[in-house]
């Protein structure tokens, strides 16, 4: 007897599990409070299949905007000397693009509650400089000198999670990842790539 696939909602992976259950579980104890092995309990998995997609409980929020942010560092690298304002910015919003709500869109809206200001200002600052290292680079590597260079970086990561965190404070029906993007490069189109 073989068994059928019962109708209805399909069956999420053992990642999309774990992070629902993780955040189910930063919303009704907090993000201190809950360790891993509560949320493998709550998926129903084991402990080494929570360390088979995430390295530590934080990783749960930040694993899909990390995976964006190395693909635009890749990006960023591979432009070379050919580093210009247009090309960077293309690069950048590809990392908003087709952004859906995830654990970190729901963390960023329900930090209060989740207990997860002081981590989210200390993470997001992180990718930020990441990001606006290899922004940075890019800069230097066409020409620009090392402080405009910084600077543009720190004004282009900023633009990029400054926009993704209003577009999850705001919450569904109010715009998009990307909308918002194109809002803050305009609003440091002053900012000259080269000088």
């Amino acid at each position: 007897m073989r068994n059928e696939p019962r109708p209805g909602r399909p069956r999420a992976s053992s990642r999309e599990t774990l992070a629902e259950a993780a955040c189910e579980l930063f919303l009704e104890q907090g993000y201190e409070a809950t360790s891993v092995a509560d949320i493998t309990q709550r998926a129903g998995v084991s402990r080494s299949s929570f360390f088979n997609y995430f390295s530590s409980k934080s990783d749960v929020l930040w694993s899909g905007l990390d995976a964006r942010i190395d693909q635009a560092l890749a990006a960023l690298t591979a432009l070379g000397q050919d580093a210009d304002a247009a090309a960077v910015r293309g690069i950048l919003r590809r990392v908003v693009h087709d952004f859906a709500p995830d654990p970190l869109a729901l963390a960023l809206r329900n930090a209060a509650a989740m207990g997860l200001e002081e981590e989210l200002v200390r993470d997001t600052g992180l990718r930020s400089a990441r990001l606006a290292e290899g922004i940075s680079l890019a800069a230097r590597r066409s020409g620009i000198a090392a402080i405009p260079a910084d600077i543009l970086g720190s004004a282009h990561a900023t633009a990029v999670l400054s926009s993704l965190r209003v577009w999850a404070e705001r919450g569904a029906g109010h715009g998009t990842p990307e909308s918002l993007v194109e809002e803050a490069l305009r609003s440091i189109h002053d900012l000259p790539w080269r000088l």
